[in-house]
């Protein structure tokens, strides 16, 4: 826990131009066999996994940690939906029962389709709207009172800006491919709405490995 609220960790995989799919939506895959191992090492040490609703429609993922060693509980998986539109036949509702999902949505999002993941077994929490999406501030007071002390943030970009816009990332995990996707990929963090270089969120590298070819770079926040 950090100040009562969880601690946040923004993982990121991308191109060397921060990409992190292609202009198509290809993102499969973008870093090697190495990489991905070392991020479900990361994924075990976290009780929630965190995603947003365009991840989780993209991708139709299970957000769950595969590793041969593992023998641990698997954390909680969650996704940010504004408007609820997670589909109830997705990978994450229809194991919902065996390990927890919590989606975070709107207080107008529609009542029905919480009632149809509800009965999938999904736990549905409605807070405050923010910039479009749902307040980062307050997903993490809901997942504290659930007993959530680490949160491993996956993406995508918007999530990433939103919580770096609201100074609560703790450490920044960055995996980098050798690639160069170009200008019309899917960049890997989202708007900031910064006016000038000054104004601009700064981390400090703590440590940097060569994962087969991909780097995989550990930062630490540089807080006033």
């Amino acid at each position: 826990m950090t100040a009562a609220r969880p601690r946040v960790t923004l993982k990121l995989a991308t191109s060397l131009d921060g990409r992190i799919a292609t202009a198509s939506g290809k993102s499969r895959w973008i870093t090697g066999e190495a990489a991905r191992e070392q991020s479900h090492r990361l994924r075990a040490e976290h009780d929630a996994i965190l995603i947003g609703i365009g991840t989780a429609r993209a991708d139709n993922p299970s957000l769950t940690v595969r590793l041969d060693d593992f023998d641990g509980e698997q954390p909680v998986r969650v996704v940010l939906d504004t408007r609820l539109r997670l589909h109830p036949d997705s990978e994450l509702a229809t194991t919902a029962k065996e390990i927890p999902v919590i989606v975070f949505c709107s207080e107008r999002a529609p009542g029905i389709n919480a009632s149809v993941l509800a009965a999938k077994g999904v736990t549905v929490k409605k807070i405050r709207p923010a910039d479009g999406g749902v307040c980062p501030e307050a997903v993490l007071a809901g997942l504290a009172e659930d007993g959530v002390k680490s949160v491993f943030v996956e993406g995508g970009g918007q999530v990433a800006a939103s919580f770096i816009k609201a100074g609560l990332v703790d450490a920044l995990e960055w995996f980098r491919a050798p690639v160069v996707l170009g200008g019309d990929g899917v960049a890997g963090i989202g708007d900031l709405d910064m006016d000038a270089p000054g104004a601009a969120p700064r981390f400090k590298l703590q440590e940097s490995t060569d994962l087969g070819g991909d780097v995989w770079d550990r930062y630490v926040p540089v807080r006033e």
